[in-house]
């Protein structure tokens, strides 16, 4: 038998059934239409062009089959510059939107160029479609395929991470600055970053005037296939592309995996006063889910419209689309913003088992990639701990708002938070999701940064130009005496302290992490929980706070090695409180202060945990080690003794939130022992985590 060997270069690249398809000798444009009388192509030169130097005619009889409509022109390479064109009915009451004189995006567009045009004769010129060429020399690049369950996620914005000047790159906020960062990224231990949205987005006034407030995070789509052209350093029409392609091979040859934020519950359109840019032109009543027979934009999404994602249409570009992302360029995994807009039918409603949410599970060209689920929207669905099977992960709410109430000195709040330490099993395990279905965060994009979570009571948005009334009102935040910055030492220590005992509790909770980039350093937005609109330095990454904070940097890489290294605090199954064989300790138990029983239903704040190690088959390093945390959220000092189950173990102090540094973490297990008495006591608003000195071998 005759084996062939395919060079590993020349890897698979995923061909789109829609777009324009760029063959040896010109090019195929396919585009999608039910209700369009005509359709034409209009062809550019040049990005500045405000005109078409060609106008190629759909034939109705030759280029159209059923609702597609597919032309070849020879001739035309990769670099061409487009637009559609669409005749057919225009009737908003009955949701048909065609105009004759749009010039149209291409929904499966790879590459925007350009930006809106300013205009004065009431044609919108939005930015033109390139023609992509897909190839790009790989060398042999794959998917990471880390486990879930091993993953550290960091949550990023590509341009603001090195738009500073600070960041002293060379090639600030684009995807090329962002490479030149990952030696910082693989030395704080992250194991993958979550980017927000980096497909295309309106980067300035759709009408070609500034606005007074830019889109800056991105939640705004303009076209799903195409990388964000803003954070590009090249400015040849395209070069997005392959810069995103590089990105992620540098990335992935660091180890570190890319998930992409995606948004696919509205479009920047808008509702029935928005602008015709692209899906309205084509086939409005598709693509959108539309009330009183057409005539109005459902607004499950708080944007002004919602995308039908479970209209065969619509899920068949969804799908392509994340193929995309995943074959041609290697991406691992997506978060869904608003993702329970998936979870609606056609009328809107919630439905189970929705053919949308099954479907990507269960997609076998994506079985190597996270998917994970912003399981709410805006129109007050909230299904965290129901969005999906066991290959949904969540970002889990709950966790950030337990977490922070019970840190924060709540009344009422031990069983949440242990609940939240130990998986969240309440949430997942009546599905049989495992804890890893948990994605935990205390902050993200959309709310305050964790110094600003101990820093302000109340929110300060009033740079956003709306009065302060955008963003939420119920942070379970903190100030701790004075709002904002202040030199009292005896409040910059407590907040110091508060903020090394939420990253202790992400990374020593069952379920995956998520941090924002900069908590690590004290990144602020100066009070504002809902920077949306805020391109300047509330936003963006100062680096200069890694030296300035370099002491609570040392302290997160410490917890995340730590983590990374043992399996004790990732458990791939929910935690029992039952030995595995007689005679054995629990994989967990949970004692008082005191090192009795604990009253789950009191106000007390105070807790003790011991944490066995796994005995697993197969580990990559080799050892597990028991935990031992002592938890005080109150305000007071407390005595604590340790349980007698305690007593047969060597430990060694890992962390002490109280401690100044370099005394509040050991990263070699080295700290020193409790003492012999077993009683201690700890700070208020303190936790200590001591290790097991001899590590358990791991069979």
């Amino acid at each position: 038998m005759l084996m062939r060997h395919v060079h590993p270069k020349l890897q698979f690249t995923h061909m789109l059934p829609y777009g324009a398809i760029l063959h040896e000798n010109g090019v195929q444009f396919v585009v999608f239409s039910r209700s369009a009388t005509s359709m034409r192509l209009l062809l550019y030169d040049r990005v500045e062009d405000r005109e078409p130097v060609e106008v190629i005619q759909f034939s109705r009889e030759n280029d159209r089959w059923g609702d597609i409509w597919s032309i070849f022109v020879p001739g035309v390479a990769a670099g061409q510059l487009y637009h559609f064109q669409a005749d057919g009915p225009y009737d908003p009451s009955q949701g048909q939107w065609f105009n004759a004189k749009a010039r149209l995006i291409d929904p499966y567009a790879k590459a925007l160029a350009g930006d809106f045009q300013q205009s004065d004769d009431g044609v919108i010129r939005p930015p033109k479609c390139v023609v992509v060429d897909d190839y790009f020399d790989w060398e042999g690049d794959r998917h990471v395929r880390r486990n879930l369950s091993e993953s550290i996620i960091y949550e990023t914005h590509v341009k603001g991470f090195t738009q500073d000047p600070s960041s002293k790159v060379k090639h600030p906020g684009t995807y090329l600055g962002l490479i030149e960062k990952i030696p910082y990224l693989k030395s704080l231990g992250i194991t993958a970053v979550e980017l927000m949205p980096v497909h295309e987005f309106p980067i300035g006034g759709i009408y070609g005037q500034q606005v007074e407030r830019p889109n800056y995070w991105g939640y705004d789509p303009l076209a799903f296939f195409a990388p964000h052209r803003g954070y590009a350093a090249g400015t040849k029409p395209g070069a997005q592309v392959n810069e995103f392609k590089q990105m992620v091979k540098e990335l992935h040859s660091a180890g570190i995996e890319v998930i992409l934020d995606v948004v696919f519950n509205h479009t920047c359109e808008g509702n029935e006063l928005g602008p015709t840019l692209s899906f309205k032109g084509l086939e409005n009543r598709v693509y959108y889910m539309l009330g009183n027979g057409g005539s109005c934009y459902k607004n499950f999404s708080g944007c002004g419209n919602t995308v039908n994602g479970n209209h065969p249409i619509v899920r068949e570009l969804i799908f392509n689309c994340l193929r995309h992302w995943v074959h041609n360029y290697h991406v691992d995994g997506f978060r869904f913003d608003l993702a329970s807009i998936l979870s609606r039918d056609r009328n809107g409603n919630l439905v189970p088992n929705p053919p949308l949410v099954e479907a990507i599970a269960e997609d076998p060209l994506l079985a190597d990639t996270k998917i994970i689920a912003e399981a709410w929207d805006a129109a007050g669905a909230y299904q965290v701990g129901s969005f999906g099977d066991l290959r949904w992960a969540e970002w889990n709410g709950r966790y950030r708002d337990d977490a922070r109430s019970f840190w924060r000195g709540d009344r009422g709040q031990m069983g949440a938070f242990v609940t939240r330490l130990a998986g969240s099993s309440d949430l997942y395990e009546h599905s049989g999701r495992p804890p890893y279905c948990s994605i935990n965060f205390i902050t993200s994009h959309d709310g305050f940064t964790l110094n600003d979570l101990v820093s302000y009571r109340d929110k300060h948005n009033e740079a956003n130009g709306e009065g302060n009334r955008d963003g939420d009102n119920n942070n379970h935040s903190d100030n701790y005496g004075v709002e904002g910055p202040t030199k009292r030492p005896e409040i910059e220590n407590l907040r110091v302290r508060q903020i090394k005992n939420m990253i202790s509790t992400l990374m020593l909770s069952q379920g995956v992490p998520m941090i924002v980039a900069g908590d690590e350093c004290r990144r602020t937005q100066k009070g504002n929980n809902n920077a949306y609109c805020q391109d300047n330095d509330i936003s963006w990454f100062n680096w200069k706070l890694i030296e300035e904070h370099s002491d609570l940097v040392r302290f997160a890489e410490a917890l995340i090695k730590f983590r990374r290294s043992q399996p004790t605090v990732r458990r791939e199954t929910f935690l029992t409180g039952r030995p595995k064989f007689e005679g054995a300790l629990p994989d967990v138990s949970w004692y008082s202060a005191l090192g009795t029983a604990v009253d789950w239903h009191g106000d007390d704040g105070t807790l003790i945990a011991l944490l066995k190690a796994p005995d697993l088959e197969h580990d990559p390093q080799g050892v597990g080690r028991d935990v031992l945390l002592l938890v005080n959220a109150t305000s007071q000092p407390r005595e604590f003794i340790l349980p007698p189950v305690a007593k047969g173990t060597r430990w060694r102090l890992f962390v002490d939130t109280a401690a100044a540094s370099p005394y509040d973490v050991y990263p070699d297990y080295d700290g020193p022992p409790p003492p012999r008495s077993r009683r201690l006591t700890l700070s208020y608003r303190s936790m200590c985590c001591f290790v097991a000195e001899d590590p358990v071998r791991l069979k």
